[in-house]
């Protein structure tokens, strides 16, 4: 038996994947454990249960690979200072400290916060590093369902790259071209949030959310002045308008100047239909750059499969768009495809590409429905429920199957907790909220009353996997969240001329198809396609749903809250479940209802995490 562990961390959502054998085995998220969203410190609880639930100790382990090189990256910051200077001085001199002290001899540092969690660990050697954008591309190939396949990944940046072009091919990958920083997609999208006022690296699904209110009348505007595309959709920004090279913004005065108004103060000013467009905007460039790469891409290397990953890759919409150009057959996304995902890249590339060892592929993936995290016994949740004088009952499965499946009927929302914890920034039905579809308050009622956040975020619909093409313009699978598809035009209740003229957020409140609840304004849905051999429990639930209802499709969204991680553990489930206004928690076995249990134990604690 030989092991790999993949680390990535010290930028944002730190993370631990453990590889046995070439089997996925574990994968968590550091912010799980440590309750700090998109965490970026050394991944010290996930790495204590990859090794716990495993019962191995970090000297057994074979491999430890960091999923990119220290020196490339600091080769970077020297040049690309040096190319701007004497622009840039602050952010240099900030930066300095923290590479001199920690990052340039990062092998002797992640070796001493390694014999921190264990004093056994003593060889030095065992450290191996990965390079950015192959831990992405491995992340997103060898997992994949695909003997042979173009990857394509794309982030903020790596080391140099921002873009890469590579071919996987059984147990090898070859990386062929690459885009090098300033020039990103990723930092350019990163830019609009910004300027729109959410937060860099966490409010990108709000602007991707938003954008559907708005209309891309700033698209020309975008080309002719901030990115230059060439046909193959390779492309180079202007770096007048943008200060994340130097700076400590994303943008600077000459951006605001040539758009005409200040970046959005967050949680003071309001959203107007300015920033509507200007997302819209912004989505549509990003779509129409990506959709030039992939066809050029097909038409260069002539196959048929291609594996995404990348901080972009989670741009729903646009894998949504490439799905249907149809340049390719198949499409596989990985679905911790930011960071996170770079600990599972980078041991899958060490075991496959550096030990050549065989692989064998999955005809789904090897990725388990994502489900590597932690999971408890109901004895184990029983004894957390004592403690929290949780008011419960147990029941079997089928009860608790049918007892939820008629709660979401009778418009109750759940707080759902089953097996394994998802790795990614997606609840797939094991840390899920739960709710009707066909509720026209629902949408409002859970982003207002439960999450806490603006009421215009979407959010999906679980369906169940062969009932996908009789509700949505798709018949493809969608395991993981990661793919955009409109509601079939028979579901769908056209807008009248009054209601197309109402101001952007204002549509929200109309009734838009039959599953009003997961049908964003332009009718588009980000489908999750639940299926038996991965999560029998939550297909289960559907069926039951269906049966009951006649629709096999489910509302479900992250179990948190505005700027919390999602839960991990029964205290984390509890604590949300007494802290909003969900009706019902169930955890395995154990069923709760709200009008149950002690009031004494209700409390706000929203102010526990900053805003996302």
């Amino acid at each position: 038996m030989a092991t790999v562990l993949g680390i990535s961390a010290f930028y944002h959502d730190s993370a631990v994947a453990l590889i046995k054998d070439g089997e996925i085995i574990a994968a968590a998220q550091e912010e799980r454990f440590s309750r700090k969203k998109h965490d970026a410190g050394f991944p010290k609880k996930a790495l204590g249960y990859v090794l716990k639930e495993n019962n191995i100790k970090l000297n057994d382990i074979d491999n430890i690979v960091f999923f990119e090189k220290p020196f490339l990256k600091f080769e970077r910051l020297l040049e690309t200072y040096l190319a701007f200077a004497p622009k840039g001085f602050k952010s240099f001199s900030l930066a300095m400290p923290i590479w001199l002290r920690e990052k340039l001899f990062q092998k002797k540092f992640l070796f001493d916060l390694l014999r921190n969690q264990d004093e056994n660990f003593k060889d030095i050697n065992k450290i191996k590093f990965s390079e950015h954008h192959f831990s992405h591309a491995a992340s997103a190939f060898f997992p994949s369902p695909f003997k042979e396949a173009i990857i394509m990944t794309l982030d903020g940046v790596g080391e140099w790259a921002t873009t890469t072009i590579a071919i996987g091919s059984e147990n090898k990958i070859k990386m062929l071209k690459e885009i090098r920083f300033p020039h990103s997609l990723g930092l350019l999208y990163s830019a609009f949030t910004y300027y729109l006022g959410f937060k860099v690296n966490s409010g990108e699904y709000k602007v991707m959310g938003l954008a559907p209110y708005g209309k891309p009348i700033y698209k020309e505007k975008i080309f002719k002045n901030l990115i230059d595309v060439k046909k193959d959709g390779s492309f180079k920004l202007d770096m007048n308008y943008f200060n994340y090279a130097t700076g400590l913004t994303m943008t600077n005065n000459n951006f605001s100047k040539l758009f005409g108004q200040p970046v959005r103060k967050p949680e003071k000013d309001l959203l107007t239909q300015f920033h509507m467009d200007m997302a819209a905007s912004i989505q549509v460039v990003i779509e129409e750059i990506i959709l030039k790469l992939t066809k050029s891409i097909a038409e260069e290397y002539k196959l048929k499969n291609l594996c995404l990953a990348g901080g972009v890759a989670l741009n729903c919409v646009a894998n949504g768009k490439i799905l249907v150009k149809n340049h390719f057959d198949n499409i596989w996304i990985q679905p911790a495809a930011g960071d996170a995902g770079g600990s599972l890249g980078a041991a899958l590339g060490y075991w496959f590409q550096e030990l050549g060892n065989q692989r064998s592929v999955e005809p789904s993936d090897s990725m388990k429905g994502s489900y590597l995290g932690p999971k408890f016994d109901n004895g184990e949740i029983e004894n957390s429920l004592k403690k929290l004088n949780a008011n419960y009952q147990k029941y079997n499965d089928d009860e608790v199957t049918k007892i939820i499946a008629e709660s979401i009927a009778d418009q109750k929302t759940i707080g759902w907790f089953q097996g394994r914890m998802e790795f990614g920034p997606r609840a797939l039905g094991a840390r899920s909220i739960l709710a009707d579809p066909r509720s026209e308050e629902m949408q409002k009622e859970l982003n207002i009353k439960i999450k806490f956040r603006e009421s215009f975020r979407p959010f999906a619909p679980s369906i169940l996997s062969d009932q996908v093409g009789k509700w949505f313009e798709t018949d493809k699978k969608s395991p993981y969240m990661l793919l955009v598809s409109n509601v079939k035009k028979s579901l769908r209740i056209p807008m009248t001329r009054e209601q197309e003229d109402l101001f952007g957020i204002e549509k929200l409140n109309v009734k838009r198809s039959t599953i009003p609840a997961v049908t964003h304004v332009d009718y588009s849905a980000r489908i999750q396609t639940v299926h038996q051999s991965t999560n029998p429990k939550y297909y289960n639930l559907i069926k039951k749903f269906f049966e009951l209802t006649g629709c096999p499709v489910i509302v479900n969204t992250s179990f948190n809250i505005r700027g919390e991680p999602i839960v991990c553990s029964i205290d984390d489930a509890f604590r949300c479940f007494m802290g909003t206004n969900l009706d019902v928690l169930v955890c395995e076995n154990f069923i709760m209802f709200k009008k149950d249990q002690n009031k004494d134990l209700i409390k706000d604690y929203k102010k526990d995490f900053e805003l996302d």
